[in-house]
Order: C-alpha cells, then structure tokens, then sequence
C-alpha cells in the first residue's frame, strides 16, 4: 500500500503509462487527419483520373495499381475476416506480452493473415503467380552452372537480344534469381513450394523491425507499431512477389546494422557489421533500386549515434559485390543495359506525368492509407530526430523519414513507374514504424482502416503479382 492507502501496483502502473507518454508523445489528431487525408486523396486521384480522362498510363485494367478488376469471395475470406476481427479487439492486450512472445505472435499471425488472403484465390492464390512466365522460378529450375548463368547474364538482358531473359529476371541482378534457384536445390522449386517459403520469409520481416527499434531503445515503439507493421494491405503483395524476400533481407540487414552500432564489445559490432553489409550488399545484387536502402542504414546509425560498424559494414557489402564480378556479372555494366531494355518495354509509353504522382498512390494502397499518418506524425517530429528529445522519437522519426526519402528517390528517377505495390515493399514497414506516434485511438482505428484495405483488395482486385 501507498501513504495514500491506494494499492501500489495501481500506482505503479500509473508511473509507467505517464513515463511511456513522456518518453513517446503522441502528435495532435490534426497532424494524423491531415497524413491520412492525403494518402486517400492521391489514392482517389491515382484511380480517378485515368477512369474519367481515358488517359492510357500502360498498366493493367486498375491504375494506379498493376491489377485487373475481379470481386471475389474464396476459400480465405473468412479467415482472413476471421482474423481481422481478432486483431481489432486484442491488439491492445497482444502489445502488453512479454517481449518474445509478441514477436512470436506478430511472425505467426502475420503468416496467417498473408496466407488467408492469398487464399481468397485457393492455393492457387500462393502458387500460381511465381510460377508465370515472367517470373523467376522456371527459370531457375533449369539453371545447372551458376558461373555460367553469370557471364552471359548481362548479354541477355536487352529485350532483342536472343534468348532475352524474362521480364523479372532481366530487371534484376542475379541475386534474385539465385535465391530460387536455391529453392529448387532444396526441393521446393514448385509454385506451391515457392510460394510457402516466400510468405515464412516475408513473415519475419515485421519482426526484423521490432527487434531494430527495440535494440535502438525504442520498445514502447515497436510494440505500439507491432499491428500496423505486421498485418496490413502489403501482405496482399507479400505473399506472392519475390521483392517480399528483398524486404525482409533488408529489414534484417539493418537490424544486424543495429546491433553493430549498439554492441559494447569491439568484436561483436564488428561481426554484426560484417553480417549487416553481407546482407545489404545481397540486397543490391537482387534489385537495382536497393543501393537507396543506404539512407536507412544512415538512418539507423544515426538513431545509434554511432558511426563506428559503418567500414566494416561497407566493406562487406562491397565483398558481395565483388564476388559476383568476379563470378562475370558486373553491377555497373548491367545497369546501363537494363535502363535501355527498360525503356525498350512498356515503361516507354508510361507517362511519367502521371506516375510520379501514381506511384504514390499505389504505394498508399499497398502500404495503406495509414501511412500518410504515420509519415506525417514522423514529419512533425523532424526537429526531434535531428536534435534532441527521447530516443524513442529520435528513432521513430529517422526510420520514418529515411523510408520516406528512399522512395522520394526511387520516384524521382523515373526508374520506377507502375507495379511500385512489390517493388516498394522493402521500404514500406519502415514508413510504417511513425504510426508508434499515433494516440491509441488513431492506432487503433488506423488498423481498422488498414485492414479493410487489405479485404478489399484481395477480395476486388486480380493483382498479378
């Protein structure tokens, strides 16, 4: 008991929930409103003005995203409403579990909620995709000397060329492609096999995000973010696109950035650097538009205020590059050949005009609409990250902003026009952490929104990816 008589757990619990506020404070709803409206208003924008103006943006039968227009109900709709019903009423409660637990529960219901809305489609939902044409996985099972798939790699990527990779494969280095060829070695090179190690793969970058925020000691954060990370509209993308594996070997690459930059023993940050660069440096020699994830990686050691893994780390990442050089595929060679086989293919006829504004419009319905709130609590914390404050907002607001600017850079390019739902899913959680700056009620409604999206989608939409 208190002085007071009052019961002192009742006490206690009172001095953390005003020690969380104070060290995490949430922005005004006005900030929040104003992030979502614009998330919807590009989004209606990015659907409207096509459907009104007949302007033809090259991209399937639904800008702004790469789908064609199918209302459906299947065998995962009523898990997946199942599911999003659960998630709505014990959110709250599920972010109070003991730390391992709540990681164990956001990998498996993630898994779950991905693998429910791919089912909408039955089985088919998960392996009919990766196993097109245009994708990675038939070509993979005829690849016997990987040496060899390197030297002739860049002579087959323009579209004239003879036996010119497909479209996936010729857009990618030849990171990507090796992945599933490492599939099928394994046994798992059918769609169906494919399909299931893509979603258990993409399942744990959620967690990769919430094991970063909490080892750059912002634990209120992951927990308060832990739903909107892990269950929202990317999962309609994630559970059938290899840019899934990107995001989620990303995600542990700067969480092992993380524990570098936090390590108190030399040896240990030097070998958590090392395996970060490992990783990063495999994200680039799986997507040409990956070497932007080194502004997050800036991100994360400054959020770490320390700038001691970045050599080792570097140096790493440039040891996987060099390997593959030296194996005969040269980073700096291909790019120039697939901007050309690039402009080659449809992109020549996509309007520029309208996807550098499209493109953000089918990232808002794939990372959800919640994101504008999230990137813009994320923005009204901008003085916070650069000076001062907790850590826990000082770590928010970079992550959020660093996700921001890489597809502020990824848009400008021009490199990416259409089909930005999959391709952005690397960034796309990061973004999402700013919603830890959201009030409880926006959290709460915020997931709410997040996941009719998602239903909506899935249960509208033939996406194709």
């Amino acid at each position: 008991m208190t002085a007071s008589g009052a019961p002192a757990s009742h006490s206690s619990a009172e001095h953390g929930q005003r020690h969380e506020r104070d060290d995490l404070p949430s922005v005004r709803s006005r900030t929040a409103a104003l992030g979502l409206a614009a998330a919807v208003a590009v989004m209606a924008a990015g659907i409207l003005v096509p459907a009104l103006t007949g302007w033809n943006v090259h991209v399937k039968s639904f800008p702004p995203l790469h789908a064609h227009w199918m209302p459906r109900v299947g065998p995962g709709t009523v898990p997946a409403l199942a599911l999003a019903t659960a998630a709505v009423i014990f959110a709250p409660w599920a972010s109070r579990l003991p730390w391992g637990r709540l990681l164990l529960l956001t990998f498996g219901y993630g898994l779950a909620w991905m693998l429910a809305l791919a089912t909408v489609d039955g089985l088919v939902g998960i392996g009919h995709i990766l196993d097109t044409g245009y994708e990675y996985l038939n070509t993979a099972r005829s690849v016997t000397d990987p040496i060899a798939v390197l030297h002739e790699y860049v002579s087959r990527i323009p579209l004239h060329s003879p036996d010119h990779w497909p479209v996936h494969i010729a857009g990618h280095p030849p990171g990507a492609l090796f992945f599933f060829v490492a599939l099928v070695h394994l046994g798992l090179g059918s769609g169906l096999g494919a399909g299931f190690s893509v979603i258990a793969v993409a399942g744990t970058t959620a967690v990769a995000v919430l094991i970063t925020l909490r080892r750059l000691g912002a634990e209120t954060a992951a927990r308060r973010a832990a739903p909107i990370v892990a269950l929202g509209p990317a999962a309609v993308w994630m559970a059938v696109s290899a840019d899934a594996v990107f995001a989620a070997t990303a995600a542990w690459g700067l969480c092992c950035l993380a524990f570098a930059a936090r390590s108190d023993r030399r040896v240990g940050a030097i070998a958590w650097a090392l395996g970060a660069g490992l990783l990063l440096g495999y994200c680039v020699m799986m997507s040409y538009g990956l070497p932007v994830l080194g502004i997050l990686a800036l991100a994360v050691l400054l959020a770490a205020r320390s700038w001691r893994p970045l050599p080792w780390a570097a140096g790493s990442a440039l040891v996987v590059v060099l390997a593959f050089a030296a194996g005969g595929f040269l980073w700096w060679d291909a790019y120039p050949v697939l901007v050309r086989r690039y402009y080659d293919g449809v992109q020549k006829n996509r309007p520029y005009s309208y996807w550098v504004w499209g493109n953000l419009a089918a990232l808002a319905c794939s990372a959800g609409p919640l994101a504008g709130s999230a990137l813009a609590a994320a923005g009204a914390r901008t003085r916070d990250a650069l000076h001062r404050l907790t850590s826990q907002t000082r770590t928010v607001a970079l992550l959020g902003l660093a996700a921001a600017a890489c597809v502020l850079v990824a848009d400008l390019s021009g490199m990416s026009k259409a089909e930005v739902e999959r391709i952005w899913l690397p960034f796309e959680p990061w973004m999402l952490v700013g919603a830890a700056l959201l009030s409880p009620r926006w959290r709460s409604w915020g997931l709410v929104i997040q996941l009719v999206t998602a239903l909506l989608v899935q249960h509208l939409l033939f996406t194709g990816w």
